[in-house]
């Protein structure tokens, strides 16, 4: 890297979710080249991206096709809007994506990121009820630590404390549940399947609470990020189904990070076999390769808007015609080598591998789905003890981030909520890059063990 990029970086570039204090640009890694399931940066260091850039590069780096799709739209049509008029990327992709999608999500809103997408499902859900005579229903739900994105909506739905002190007041009436956390669960904690039951009916608990002619969306991912990846026990969301069903309530189904293969299917809906009246998307629509981001509506939300009513919403890049054409060349890419067939074929292996760092006593949990895992760390492994604030963030910032740094391992250390590292690499992804995650990782916690 040269020193006018260092200095750049210093003085010029604000990171984002990144603490600048005392940084010099010499401290920041440069990645300036991907390949396959490889990112190298400008010392030339080579490593595994165990976290597909950020939940998104499905497909893997360095692919021409998604490169020779935006040259070829580029020279068609470099850009034209939404607004009122229609071009033929937008037209194919939001075809394409409703065939896709579960039930009668028929129609397709164009957006540019997810957090975009959670925005716009929230305003659209409210206008929808204005639109039917509900006025009075306008809150949301969302489970405890769950990340839905960080513009003003968006934030006032999620439920990480932590993110949304600096930004309040924020958008009132928005609720918390509890997420589906079985590892630390105090209810049921000896019956998954009737924690799950549990968990869910305070979705309900808190609907009467609030008043079901208030109530208007409930926000789930359908495996939780942020907490490292909680899986739905079974039946959870047909549960959550029937009480939103049962108090007319919109279920949206996040899958900003889950769609698109990363679970081995299309929509995570799909996976655990529930209908949503909403689906939010983006990331591994394109594999990253473009921004967009999608949310995807039942017939009966567009009902409203096909008759005299309009949605007051939009955004000048979403559905741009070069992000649809490498979405189109993405999903084309994905269809001809079977990753959704490849997910389901090694997640056994994928998962097993990561099993074996359970005989490190920092080791406390393994779980996830598909492509979608996260390793919880704890202090003692027989009481499941937390380790306070100071030593997670000891633990991971301080020893953690920097020894899979050195191993050549990008993935997430996290600590918004219990502390984990996550893992959710491209699915071109096999036993090979599975060992290297673990011995990463392995490395990483065995440092981190010696230094606490």
């Amino acid at each position: 890297m040269t020193a006018n990029r260092e200095q750049a970086i210093r003085d010029n570039l604000f990171l984002h979710f990144t603490d600048h204090t005392g940084r010099t640009g010499a401290d920041t890694p440069v990645i300036v080249r991907g390949e396959g399931a490889y990112l190298y940066d400008s010392t030339g260091k080579r490593y595994l991206d165990g976290l597909a850039g950020l939940f998104a590069v499905q497909v893997g780096h360095g692919r021409e096709e998604l490169a020779e799709a935006a040259y070829r739209q580029t020279k068609e049509l470099a850009y034209f809007p939404l607004w009122g008029y229609a071009h033929p990327t937008a037209i194919d992709l939001a075809a394409r994506l409703a065939e896709a999608a579960p039930g009668d999500l028929n129609r397709v809103f164009f957006t540019v990121s997810g957090g975009e997408s959670v925005e716009t499902a929230f305003k659209l859900i409210r206008q929808y009820y204005k639109a039917t005579g509900k006025p009075n229903k306008h809150k949301a739900i969302s489970r405890s630590m769950a990340y839905h994105g960080t513009s003003m909506g968006a934030l006032s739905i999620t439920g990480i404390p932590g993110a949304k002190a600096d930004f309040e007041p924020l958008v009132p009436s928005t609720i918390r549940v509890p997420n589906t956390n079985f590892f630390r669960a105090t209810e049921h904690a000896d019956d998954y399947e009737a924690y799950g039951r549990w968990a869910a009916d305070r979705i309900e608990e808190a609907i009467l609470f609030e008043g079901a002619d208030t109530v208007a969306a409930v926000f789930l991912e359908p495996v939780q990020n942020t907490g490292g990846c909680f899986v739905p026990p079974p039946g959870y969301f047909q549960r959550v189904r029937e009480i939103c069903d049962q108090y007319d309530v919109m279920l949206v189904s996040d899958e900003v990070i889950c769609a698109f293969g990363r679970l081995g299917y299309d929509f995570g809906a799909t996976k655990f076999g529930y209908q949503p009246d909403i689906i939010t998307c983006a990331k591994g629509l394109t594999s990253g390769y473009a921004p967009l981001g999608a949310v995807l509506v039942s017939d009966k939300i567009m009902e409203p808007f096909r008759n005299g009513h309009t949605f007051m919403h939009g955004s000048t890049y979403g559905g741009h015609p070069v992000s649809c054409a490498v979405a189109m060349a993405n999903l084309d890419l994905m269809e001809k080598e079977d990753l959704n067939g490849h997910v389901l074929r090694t997640e056994p292996a994928f998962r097993s591998t990561l099993e074996k760092l359970g005989d490190l006593p920092i080791v406390g949990d393994v779980r996830g789905d598909g492509f979608f895992f996260a390793v919880e760390l704890v202090k003692d492994r027989a009481t499941k003890e937390r380790f306070t604030d100071a030593e997670s963030h000891h633990v991971l910032k301080g020893i953690v981030s920097e020894k899979l740094f050195e191993a050549g391992l990008h993935c997430r250390a996290d600590d918004r909520a219990e502390p984990v590292i996550q893992l959710a690499p491209p699915l071109i992804c096999d036993q090979p890059q599975f060992d290297e995650m673990e011995q990463a990782i392995r490395y990483a916690l065995t440092a981190a063990m010696r230094a606490i």
